[in-house]
């Protein structure tokens, strides 16, 4: 008996490092001090253009749309998922994101699975202007499948304190304006698959590709919209809509005393959510506090500033719809 009969093999984890280590490298900026393989990531931060910088963190993962991606054999846009939804958690804090690392875990460790899903990271972090500046890989026979994995991530950002975007300045008359999401983002995913079951190659009008490519689409960063107006008095409110659908996320800035009044059909509602609704007859109210129904991102804009966004939104060429607005409980 040695290690490798008892499921883990070392070897195949150096093979992993020796296939990201150029990938990971592309992410690097000035502020990066060490190369993978450290016992710890050293990055030495820029704070001169900061008054009183707050550091920012948030750590998540992408549930089981790894599922989907381990049937259709595609882990990309997984890893890309992954960062994108830890820099949307900080950014409707107002922060930039400084840094990123990773936690992979899995049965069987095969290099090209995990390197393939870090290409995904690594994708985003150079979108997103984010170092990926180390992570775990553990190989763990017998607390998962031999192909299973798990994927969490963790980021690092900073905000200037007079910046902090918290809801505190949130008001009755507020209005709520929605940006698209790409589909289901990382949430729902237990739901949807277990109503969709068997049916992840299928064609069905109205989609783009099969379901199951419908499902792994990329959950969207939405930084670039969003930093240009970081400073801003016009933005009271930021809520990235994951799990708990869109009241129960934005709910969570709303100050004690006030409450949202939402026109649910006030957007377009992406196929995917209907197809998923009459699959498994699926309550309103489920599918409401189980998915985002078409919008990943959520802003309360004072009201005389509405235009003046909707304007910003629109040279941005960002959709971007009136949803309802804050209002006394």
């Amino acid at each position: 008996m040695d290690y490798k009969k008892a499921g883990v093999d070392i070897t195949a984890g150096e093979e992993f490092v020796r296939l990201i280590k150029p990938q990971v490298r592309q992410t690097f900026t000035s502020q990066v001090m060490t190369d993978i393989g450290a016992f710890g990531g050293f990055f030495q931060p820029d704070f001169s253009k900061y008054v009183r910088p707050v550091l920012v963190s948030s750590i998540d993962g992408v549930g089981t749309k790894l599922k989907i991606a381990v049937e259709l054999g595609s882990y990309e846009t997984v890893g890309s998922c992954l960062v994108n939804h830890c820099v949307n958690d900080i950014l409707v804090c107002g922060a930039k994101p400084l840094f990123f690392l990773d936690y992979y875990a899995c049965g069987k460790l095969k290099p090209e699975i995990a390197a393939a899903v870090v290409t995904g990271m690594v994708k985003a972090c150079r979108e997103n202007g984010c170092a990926l500046i180390g992570g775990e890989t553990a190989e763990m026979p017998g607390i998962y499948e031999a192909e299973d994995f798990d994927l969490a991530g963790t980021i690092v950002g900073v905000v200037d304190h007079q910046h902090i975007v918290n809801g505190s300045k949130i008001e009755a008359g507020d209005v709520m304006i929605g940006l698209p999401s790409t589909g289901l983002h990382t949430n729902g995913y237990s739901l949807a698959r277990k109503v969709l079951e068997g049916r992840m190659q299928e064609r069905v009008d109205g989609l783009d590709g099969t379901i199951g490519q419908e499902l792994l689409k990329v959950h969207r960063s939405y930084l670039s919209v969003i930093e240009p107006l970081f400073g801003s008095s016009d933005v009271r409110g930021l809520s990235h809509i994951t799990g708990g659908g869109l009241m129960g996320n934005t709910m969570r800035i709303v100050p004690d005393g006030l409450t949202l009044s939402v026109d649910w059909s006030s957007w377009p509602e992406p196929m995917i959510f209907d197809l998923i609704r009459k699959a498994g007859s699926v309550p309103e109210e489920d599918m409401r506090r189980t998915f985002n129904l078409g919008l990943g991102l959520v802003m309360i804009v004072a009201k005389d500033r509405v235009d003046n966004i909707l304007g910003y939104l629109k040279s941005k060429q960002e959709n971007a719809y009136i949803i309802g607005e804050v209002a006394k409980a």
